[in-house]
């Protein structure tokens, strides 16, 4: 059954909201923006055709109140509800919610984000679909410590103790030896209970700096699933994605092939509809095991629509109203190379703490082959009520080393006074010659970053020069300490002249040409187009 979408709510705030908003312009769609009372003259909520107030700044009184976003969607007439990522996006009670206010959530069904949300469950069902799985051992809240020490003697350490509701690195525990079990289980339920309110966990064999490979996939209500393709996604930072690329390097085809075919399995197996991702984890001996599913868009996705040149965000609209996917697996192809890097709002020099204050200048880098996605502009506020990042920069060529090294160049392009950032440190990283020559697994950060501050080198392997590293980019210790010399004075005169353009005084007494305000990265290039300038 089909069912044409007028009109959708964005549940959801900063750069994910801005980018479904754009979506809709594209496709003719009203678009309704919910924001908090910080958020209330926020990028989403000036391009938004309407915006409904829904609260205090804290999420848990606006963005996750399920009454309130409901009640917005239902009020101002919306069709439909998009989630984005975060917030509401994998509870299966709102998504129920929606279907029991007749509106469409623009997602799979309760059903499906219930069962691949708890890891237990779909772990079996993927078992169940012969797809592998990472070996591990369940057992109940009540188990004793004996029970837990012969289940972990079972399946070898190290383990790793995991929440079944898990998600973002909370109630997981690594135990490299059987004295470390009890404590590790009690502090991953503690916590597991306190984000989730959900205290079953349960163990896995902890792999050694595997590789953290994802593959996207699409599916409609007519049963069909198709596959985009896979990212590689193993720049983690307490195991939180910090840079993402498409496709994964150094895979053979068979190898790729292989896991592309159990994504697919994985995701007809619990008739899919929407975007999703079947994240696998890839050992050293070439194995791949089913991590999770996230049933929903990911943050990481633009990588995919550039190297696909399809548009997510239109295919899950479409497939929504009950559209087919318009094309077969066949008809999928996926030309060069994409890299994409997460700008935070986060100090490398203080243990990453967040960073909050007025933006004072953020100019977005340009040029062919650079994509900008951001919920930020000038005067913006970053709050601590919200995850600090500012922006996803991600790069597209015909090869990996032509995506990194213009995603170098747009680093160096990036402008953001006011608040500090990890700038600096996402230049070291694509610098590194590890990076450059693919070699990337979950322990990349901690093995060559450990205790790195703006201004210091990373550390290179024993041999100092990874193979396939070709040592051409330069930039090292001087210029990072040169460029953060630089930014310090640009802050200072940035701060006054934006001032000045807010009061309306500058050299004419006439105030600005844009209405009062420097030009943001939006106003300046507008909506992105896929492969533009490629």
């Amino acid at each position: 059954m089909s069912r044409r979408i007028e009109r959708i709510l964005v549940a959801n705030r900063g750069e994910i909201a801005v980018r479904v908003i754009r979506a809709c312009r594209e496709l003719g769609i009203s678009s309704v923006a919910i924001a908090s009372e910080a958020d209330r003259f926020s990028l989403h909520a000036q391009l938004a055709d309407e915006v409904v107030e829904i609260g205090p700044a804290e999420s848990a009184q606006s963005y996750l109140v399920q009454e309130k976003v409901i009640a917005a969607a239902v009020d101002t007439h919306c069709d439909a509800v998009h989630p984005g990522y975060g917030f509401l996006a994998e509870n299966a009670g709102f998504a129920r919610a929606c279907a029991e206010a007749g509106l469409i959530f623009i997602g799979p069904t309760p059903e499906v984000i219930e069962e691949m949300g708890l890891k237990t469950r779909a772990r079996a069902r993927m078992q169940a679909a012969g797809v592998p799985v990472v070996p591990g051992a369940l057992l109940g809240e009540d188990s004793d410590e004996e029970q837990w020490r012969k289940a972990a003697a079972e399946v070898g350490y190290p383990v790793l103790v995991k929440a079944s509701a898990g998600g973002g690195g909370k109630g997981m525990r690594a135990v490299h030896e059987e004295g470390e079990l009890v404590d590790a289980i009690a502090a991953a339920q503690r916590e597991a209970i306190s984000a989730f309110g959900n205290g079953e966990v349960y163990l896995e064999r902890l792999l050694v700096e595997p590789r953290h490979i994802e593959v996207q996939v699409l599916g409609d209500t007519h049963g069909h699933v198709v596959h985009l393709g896979e990212r590689e996604c193993s720049i983690q930072r307490r195991h939180q994605k910090i840079v993402e690329e498409s496709p994964a390097p150094g895979l053979s085809d068979e190898l790729r092939g292989r896991i592309h075919e159990a994504a697919v399995r994985a995701a007809a197996a619990v008739r899919y509809v929407g975007a999703g991702t079947v994240e696998m984890l890839l050992d050293r001996s070439g194995e791949f095991f089913f991590l999770e599913m996230n049933t929903r868009l990911q943050v990481e996705h633009p990588v995919t629509e550039w190297v696909s040149g399809i548009d997510l965000v239109v295919q899950q609209i479409h497939v929504a109203e009950g559209g087919e996917l318009p094309f077969t697996q066949d008809e999928i192809t996926r030309r060069g190379h994409s890299i994409e890097v997460r700008l935070y709002a986060e100090d490398p020099a203080e243990g990453f703490l967040p960073q909050t204050g007025e933006v004072l200048l953020f100019e977005a880098p340009g040029g062919p082959g650079i994509r900008v996605d951001s919920g930020i502009n000038t005067g913006a506020e970053v709050s601590l009520h919200y995850d600090p990042m500012i922006a996803k920069l991600s790069s597209w060529a015909d090869d990996r080393d032509g995506a990194r090294r213009r995603m170098m160049e747009a680093l160096r392009e990036t402008v953001l006074l006011g608040v500090g950032s990890n700038l600096s440190y996402l230049y070291a990283i694509l610098e590194h010659p590890a990076f450059a020559a693919g070699r990337t697994h979950t322990g990349f950060l901690p093995r060559y970053f450990e205790g790195w501050k703006p201004g210091m080198k990373p550390r290179l392997d024993e041999d100092g020069s990874p193979a396939g590293a070709d040592g051409k980019d330069g930039g090292g210790e001087d210029s990072a300490a040169e460029g953060d010399d630089a930014m310090a004075m640009l802050a200072v005169a940035a701060a006054v002249f934006n001032g000045m353009i807010r009061s309306g005084r500058t050299s004419s007494g006439e105030g600005s040409s844009t209405g009062g305000e420097i030009p943001g990265p939006w106003s300046r290039v507008g909506a992105f187009r896929m492969g533009e300038g490629a």
